[in-house]
C-alpha cells in the first residue's frame, strides 16, 4: 500500500509558471515509474509525462519544451510547467508503478491538484 500527496496547483495567468509536487509514502520496496496525467472534466485522462531510471519524457506535444519532470533523492516527483497556457487548465494527477516487499507490480493514483490558467 502507498499514499501519494500532491501539491502546487493554483490559479495563474497565461505565461506564468507552476511546479507540482508528488510525494510517495507507505509500504513499498521500490518505484519503477512516476508519471503525471491531466484531465479536463468530461474528457479522457491523458498522460503528460513520466520518469524512470532511464530518464524522463513529456508525451503531450503542446507541452514539450515547456514542461519538465524530475525527482529528488527521496520518493518525490515534480512537474515544472513554464509559460502556462489556458489549454493547460486541468486536474493534474500523480501516478506510480511500484513493487511490494512481498513481490508483484502495483500502481497508485494521487488525489489530483487543480491547475487553472486564465487568459
Amino acid at each position: 500500500q502507498v499514499y501519494l500527496e500532491e501539491s502546487g496547483g493554483g490559479l495563474v495567468q497565461a505565461g506564468a509558471s507552476l511546479k507540482l509536487s508528488c510525494g510517495a509514502s507507505g509500504n513499498f520496496a521500490g518505484i519503477d515509474v512516476m508519471s503525471w496525467y491531466r484531465q479536463v472534466p468530461g474528457n479522457e485522462r491523458l498522460l503528460v509525462g513520466d520518469i524512470t531510471q532511464y530518464g524522463s519524457r513529456i508525451h503531450i506535444d503542446s507541452a514539450k519544451g515547456r514542461f519538465t519532470i524530475s525527482t529528488d533523492n527521496a520518493n518525490t516527483v515534480y512537474l515544472r510547467m513554464n509559460n502556462l497556457k489556458p489549454e493547460d487548465t486541468a486536474v493534474y494527477y500523480c501516478h506510480i508503478n511500484y513493487r511490494r516487499y512481498t513481490g508483484g507490480n502495483f500502481d497508485a493514483w494521487g488525489q489530483g491538484t487543480r491547475v487553472t490558467v486564465s487568459p
